[in-house]
C-alpha cells in the first residue's frame, strides 16, 4: 500500500496527466486522420440534460448542437461533438467524417483539445514542482549544511510538553515548559499539497532559528515475512529515520510502561539517555488533563509528555516531530518493535 500524497501523489498526477495528453494529442490529430469535410446544417440546439453545473462558474448550462449532412447522396443527422455559442438552428457548420463510416464525425477539435491541454497542465506542473524542490534543497544545504546537531549538554531533568496543531491546513508543532512558555517550535512557512512544506525550527532558549524542508508523510509495507508498515517523510530532501538512524538516533517503544493504554519511548542518541516520552491525548499538561476530566486515556498522534536532561533540544525536537508527523513508533519508521517489546515486557 502506497499513500497518495507528497511524492507518490506527483507519480501518479505524472501519470494521469502524461495519459491524458498523450490521447489529448491522438484524438485531435490522429483520430481523424483521413476524415473528408463536408457541410452540415444544425437542426437542434438543446441543453444537456447529465451537464451538472459548477457552483464556481457562471456557466449553469451546457448545449448539445445536432446536425444534418449528407454523405453520397445519403443523410446523417448526428450530435456534434463540440458547440460554440454562435450555432444557431439553420446554421451551418463543417464537419469531418469517417468515409468509411460516415455516422462518425467530428465538428472540431472536440473533447481531446481539452484533455491535451488538462494533461499538458499537470505535466508541466509536475515538472516544475520537482525542478523547484531540488533547487530548494540545494539552496537549504548550501545554507545550513549536512544535517547536523548541537552536541548533547546534560543538566537537570524537567517535564516538557510537545503539542501538534490540529484543524488547520498548516500543521505545526511546538515544545512547551511546565508554564507553557514555548521554548521551541516549528512554524509552517510555506503549505504545498504536491511539494515539500517550508518550516522555520525556532529554538527560544538559544535564540537560533534554522529553515527545514519537510515532505508529506509516507505510508509503504516492506517486504519481510511480517509484513511491518514503513511511517516516514523527507527531511531536507532525504528520508527523515534513515537520516536519523545514520546519527545514531534508537527508539524503544512499549505498551504498559506509562498510564493506561499510553504508549511510551525510551528515546537514545549514540547509546546515551536523551529523553523518555510518553504519549498522551491532547491534553498533554496534567492540570489540563484532569479539568478535562480525561478519564480513558486514548492516545493522540503528535502529543507528548517528555522527560529529559537534554539542555541542546535540537535532536530531540527533531525526533518528536519526525514521530508526530510520520506515526513511526521507533526509528525504522515502523510500528513492530513496539508490540515485540511489549510481549517481551522489556
Amino acid at each position: 500500500m502506497i499513500s497518495l500524497k507528497g511524492p507518490a501523489f506527483k507519480i501518479v498526477a505524472a501519470i494521469v496527466g502524461l495519459a491524458a495528453l498523450v490521447f489529448g494529442i491522438y484524438s485531435t490529430f490522429f483520430m481523424s486522420s483521413g476524415y473528408k469535410t463536408t457541410t452540415a446544417t444544425i437542426v437542434s440546439i438543446e441543453e444537456d440534460p447529465n451537464y451538472i453545473p459548477d457552483p464556481n462558474s457562471e456557466n449553469d448550462k451546457q448545449y448539445i448542437a445536432t446536425a444534418k449532412y449528407t454523405v453520397d447522396g445519403k443523410e446523417y443527422t448526428r450530435q456534434l461533438d463540440s458547440y460554440d455559442p454562435g450555432y444557431k438552428v439553420g446554421g451551418t457548420v463543417e464537419v469531418k467524417y469517417d468515409p468509411k463510416d460516415p455516422t462518425k464525425i467530428t465538428s472540431g477539435f472536440g473533447f481531446g483539445i481539452y484533455l491535451m491541454i488538462a494533461g499538458g497542465v499537470i505535466v508541466l506542473a509536475v515538472i516544475i514542482l520537482t525542478v523547484k524542490k531540488k533547487i530548494s534543497v540545494k539552496k537549504l544545504k548550501e545554507t545550513n549544511g549536512e544535517l547536523t546537531f548541537a552536541p548533547s549538554v546534560k543538566g537537570e531533568e524537567r517535564t516538557l510538553y510537545f503539542l501538534t496543531d490540529l484543524g488547520t491546513v498548516k500543521v505545526g508543532h511546538r515544545l512547551e515548559d511546565k508554564n507553557r512558555s514555548v521554548i521551541y517550535e516549528a512554524k509552517m512557512t510555506k503549505f504545498s499539497p504536491m511539494s515539500d512544506f517550508k518550516f522555520d525550527f525556532i529554538d527560544h532558549e538559544h535564540n537560533k532559528t534554522m529553515p527545514h524542508l519537510i515532505g508529506h508523510a509516507e505510508e509503504s509495507d516492506w517486504n519481510s515475512l511480517l509484513i511491518d508498515n514503513n511511517y516516514s517523510f523527507t527531511f531536507d530532501g532525504k528520508d527523515v529515520w534513515k537520516q536519523l538512524r545514520k546519527l545514531g538516533v534508537k527508539i524503544d517503544s512499549r505498551f504498559g510502561q506509562a498510564q493506561g493504554v499510553m504508549p511510551s519511548y525510551n528515546i537514545s542518541w549514540n547509546g546515551e539517555e536523551l529523553a523518555y516520552v510518553e504519549n498522551t491525548s491532547q491534553y498533554v499538561h496534567e492540570d489540563d488533563e484532569e479539568a478535562h476530566k480525561v478519564a480513558s486515556k486514548v492516545p493522540v498522534q503528535g502529543f507528548y509528555r517528555v522527560r529529559t536532561r537534554e539542555k541542546n533540544l535540537d535532536m530531540l525536537f527533531t525526533i518528536l516531530v519526525a514521530m508526530a508527523r510520520s506515526g513511526a513508533t521507533d526509528e525504522r519508521g515502523g510500528s513492530r518493535r513496539m508490540v515485540f517489546n511489549t510481549l517481551k515486557g522489556e
